[in-house]
């Protein structure tokens, strides 16, 4: 069997799957990097051909991004307010090369606690479309990620595009990480917020953390506290360390411990909220 395949269709992608053991490849901006070798060992599938793999197009339902999007894809695309805190993410993504050739897909498969796009998309109530020769199914983007470096892909499945529905659309998002350093880091925290309001009241709250625990995670008990309250900075007295830690169980490693990271998410999520109440564009 050939090392490299680059196939040109869903379908024969989906057959190579099934034929046996293989890596799939887009950007391998994680992939590459992992191997600790000169060259990938095959057999390799390079998915990047595909064309109904690429690209954000709006939908009956909301917004499809297929899963080779690359976040320089997602940064040129015209999307409502409520993506802008993805826009943010894919600003963070490394390097201007890194989000030339990084993908979206890429970024979850590779399941990392501390990847970018994870809690905006969370955030954003995204699904994951996986597809084999034997059909498609629907995974809300929390039961996709099972732990660290780990996803519910079968071994003949790949992701085909994210589904992000007309419900989580509406309103303004804004995202925020801290590392040791402006750029090119990876995060000890960082908060992905969406916010709705009519009529000067919260109708809708979406906020999720990620690398501060296994896998990233939505503040639910804080989303529900938020929601019925007047959009003015009173509402940030909901926000404590309790509340959003009890939704995380940090972690500990050498980029910070446990206790710092229930602080730092907090602060985040307090700040992340403010320059929310003060969007002009808050609806």
């Amino acid at each position: 069997m050939s090392l490299y395949h680059r196939p040109e269709t869903l379908n024969d992608a989906l057959a190579l799957l099934q034929s046996g053991e293989m890596r799939i490849a887009a950007g391998c901006t994680d992939l590459f990097p992992a191997t600790e070798a000169r060259a990938l060992s095959g057999p390799i599938m390079d998915i990047t051909n595909i064309s109904d793999l690429t690209g954000i197009s709006e939908t009956k339902d909301g917004y499809r991004i297929g899963a080779a999007t690359t976040w320089s894809d997602v940064i040129k695309a015209d999307l409502p307010p409520a993506f802008g805190m993805l826009k943010e993410a894919a600003r963070e993504v490394g390097s201007v090369q890194i989000q030339n050739a990084g993908t979206v897909a890429g970024n979850l498969c590779n399941a990392s606690p501390a990847a970018d796009g994870m809690p905006c998309l969370l955030a954003l109530d995204a699904t994951v479309e996986l597809a084999s020769t034997s059909g498609r199914r629907m995974l809300a983007l929390s039961d996709f990620i099972t732990g660290p470096r780990q996803t519910a892909l079968a071994p003949d499945e790949m992701v085909v595009a994210l589904h992000v529905p007309q419900s989580a659309c509406s309103g303004v998002s804004r995202f925020r990480k801290l590392g040791a350093r402006k750029y090119l880091v990876i995060s000890v925290a960082m908060v992905a917020a969406r916010l709705g309001v009519v009529n000067g009241q919260i109708e809708t709250a979406a906020i999720a953390v990620g690398s501060c625990s296994a896998v990233a995670q939505r503040l639910s008990s804080l989303e529900k506290g938020l929601v019925g309250h007047e959009a003015t900075p009173n509402v940030l007295e909901q926000v404590n360390v309790a509340r959003v830690s009890e939704a995380l169980s940090p972690i500990d490693d050498i980029r910070a411990d446990a206790a710092y990271r229930s602080e730092a998410a907090t602060e985040l999520v307090k700040r992340t909220l403010e320059d929310l109440l003060h969007t002009e564009a808050l609806v």
